[in-house]
């Protein structure tokens, strides 16, 4: 097992960042589908995938990817799933379940942790997930182990017929080295469905022993993680022994040359009688880890004595410098980073106006997850809450329920097209089921785009991944579908004041209403020219048809 560490050229070099390696590792492991939702610093993952020639789609949010791979896996073929660590807690509900289930092809779960929070709300672990999960966890730390590791994950999924959770983070994710590919791609395998009633119906008679089938599986993978090459020792001097994995090991390799190393690869479950051995080995034992004591606190659980990194050290990302400064234990406040350029809305960016527009009537806004979080940022100041994706719907109905009614006819909703579809149509069912006394307000900011990520598609643009024509979810027509009287769509232009009477009518109206604020994003309105005369020309529409037919 394992044999793809003998199988490498040097004769074909390749400069990839980790996202490309991974992706490229995907088509070479033939894996047959990727899904996924964009997110930095996972997006570019599946696009390098289908640009290597695999099919890749985008799905509407994280759990749907997941469903449409395990489905795949249950099929036999062999899938990928990527997402950023937001987009785990949206897939966690068939993750958890999946683990019993198991598979029968291999399926990949990509974690992207921002540890520093670049592009996140928060800056979560998601390590954890996988012990609580229960599925093995591989960390690369650069661009040959994000290629190698692939072709690992794959072994062990298929080997104990598990997901298999594989975590990077933003500086694996976005950083280039070297990646010496195998000289000889896989070919997928064929799929074929074989039914097994009792291993993938989750009804507590099944359930039960599946999770005692899932612990037996755990066991196993840890006995043999314990001689796993995935985990290897770079010998140094024994006085100090540092025990570490993923990115922070680079560091360690920069920051302490010297020290005897422990790299861990497979790191759940851990090899703990290798790590005792190590532990035991050196005077001093340092366990460094990015983000949360995961490895520290599960290692103290066995009575091993080791050292890890103090609390300060437990927020954003680690570099040598601060590396260093844990090794010396030194404790004294970290130097101030230089300020950057603050980021802000595009001058031409119709979101300007929508913000301006809720300000001078000094709306309560509940925002959400895009481009338009800047609102909170000057000169607008004019978002009031952002918690996650989709959230914007349910946080603005809550403060139109229990505030007082002066207070309560200024909530209003904002959204992007994209994280509507992702998950605000059911924050809109919501509004419909359980309204407000006083109606509510929702703005869907609809600029043809997932811009944030790097203006990837979404079910809303009518085009697949590769920018292709397929159908579309019509947003005016779904939030008409569920009984909405008031649904406007208007092209927000600076100096018209249309954007601000229409805005006022709907919130005086006291009922509930819809706006569609559509524009596409300047930043690609050229592409999208060249995206909708290729709709127009698709040969496969339908006579008496649009090319791709609008669907709710």
């Amino acid at each position: 097992m394992l044999a793809r560490f003998d199988c490498m050229t040097d004769s074909n070099r390749k400069l990839l960042s980790g996202d490309e390696a991974i992706a490229l590792a995907a088509r070479h492991a033939g894996i047959a589908l990727g899904a996924g939702y964009p997110g930095t610093p996972s997006t570019e993952i599946l696009e390098a995938f289908s640009e290597y020639g695999g099919h890749a789609q985008w799905s509407p949010n994280e759990k749907v990817a997941l469903e449409v791979t395990i489905g795949a896996a249950f099929g036999g073929a062999r899938a990928l799933c990527t997402m950023k660590h937001v987009g785990l807690n949206v897939a966690s509900d068939p993750l958890f379940t999946a683990a019993y289930t198991g598979v029968t092809g291999a399926l990949i779960i990509v974690s992207a942790d921002d540890p520093g929070m670049a592009s996140s709300q928060n800056e979560q672990d998601n390590r954890r997930y996988a012990v609580a999960a229960g599925i093995p966890m591989l960390e690369p730390s650069d661009s040959q182990e994000a290629y190698d590791f692939m072709f690992a994950a794959v072994e062990i999924s298929e080997r104990w017929r598990t997901p298999v959770l594989f975590r990077v983070t933003t500086r694996v994710c976005h950083s280039y080295t070297v990646v010496r590919p195998r000289a000889k791609a896989e070919a997928s395998k064929a799929a074929s469905f074989e039914r097994d009633i009792r291993a993938r119906v989750m009804i507590p008679a099944y359930a039960r022993p599946a999770h005692r089938r899932l612990r037996q599986k755990l066991a196993e993978m840890q006995e043999w993680n314990e001689t796993c090459p995935l985990n290897r020792v770079v010998e140094g001097n024994r006085s100090l022994g540092i025990i570490t994995s993923g990115i922070s090991f680079m560091h360690v390799r920069e920051a302490a040359p010297e020290a005897r190393v422990l790299k861990l690869g497979f790191t759940y479950p851990l090899p703990m009688k290798r790590i005792a051995q190590f532990a035991h080995e050196v005077e001093r034992c340092l366990v460094l880890e990015e983000g949360d004591p995961y490895l520290v606190e599960a290692i103290r659980a066995h009575g091993i004595t080791v050292k890890g990194k103090a609390e300060m050290f437990r927020f954003g990302e680690l570099d040598v410098p601060r590396v260093r400064r844990i090794l010396k234990n030194d404790l004294s406040p970290e130097p101030a980073k230089p300020p950057g350029k603050p980021p802000q809305l595009c001058d031409a960016c119709q979101y300007r106006i929508v913000f301006e527009a809720l300000r001078k009537r000094d709306c309560i806004v509940a925002g959400d997850i895009g481009c338009y979080t800047l609102g909170v940022l000057q000169p607008f100041e004019a978002i009031d809450s952002c918690v996650c994706m989709g959230a914007s719907l349910g946080v603005g109905l809550g403060l139109r329920h229990v505030l007082p009614p002066e207070q309560a006819r200024r909530v209003v909703s904002v959204i992007g097209d994209s994280t509507f579809v992702h998950s605000g149509i059911s924050g809109l069912v919501e509004m419909v089921y359980n309204p407000p006394p006083n109606g509510h307000v929702l703005i869907i900011l609809d600029n043809s785009t997932t811009a944030m990520t790097g203006h990837q598609e979404h079910p809303g643009t009518g085009r697949t991944l590769q920018h292709e024509p397929t159908g579309k979810v019509v947003l005016e027509d779904l939030a008409r579908s569920l009984g909405i009287r008031r649904v406007h769509v208007i092209e927000p232009h600076s100096g018209t004041g249309e954007f601000d009477r229409l805005l006022s009518e709907c919130l005086d109206s006291n009922e509930l209403a819809v706006i569609i604020a559509r524009r596409p994003c300047i930043l690609i309105a050229k592409q999208l020219k060249q995206y909708e005369a290729q709709r127009c020309e698709c040969p496969s529409a339908p006579a008496g048809e649009p090319a791709a037919a609008q669907v709710v």
